[in-house]
């Protein structure tokens, strides 16, 4: 049995708008993530393919001829996009706070 709801209040005690508030929340946080994280993938990912090019190519199998150059990459990547990164983080994170700012009024 549901108990009697004032008009405009969910059953979970939320407001309907704030329902929405949550939902582009979410929305925001996967772009924000894939938006921050894929440089630094995309980079070590094409290095690890042209190494294992490389290797097929000349048979050479030596595992750290792997590691070695997709951890340069992953910090020369880091070295360029880092300053974008941290710019999205910081506009993510003030977009939180005046989320959660306007949830509370």
């Amino acid at each position: 049995v549901v108990p009697f709801l004032p008009p405009g209040v969910g059953i979970c005690g939320v407001f309907p708008r704030r329902l929405s508030h949550f939902s582009s929340l979410h929305k925001i946080s996967y772009t924000t993530t894939l938006l921050v994280g894929t440089p630094v993938l995309l980079i070590t990912f094409i290095v690890g393919l042209v190494i294992s090019v490389f290797q097929a190519a000349t048979q050479i199998h030596e595992m750290t001829l792997t590691f070695i150059p997709k951890i340069l990459a992953a910090i020369i990547a880091l070295f360029i996009f880092g300053s974008w990164m941290m710019i999205k983080l910081v506009d993510y994170t003030r977009e939180n706070f005046n989320l959660i700012a306007s949830l509370l009024k």
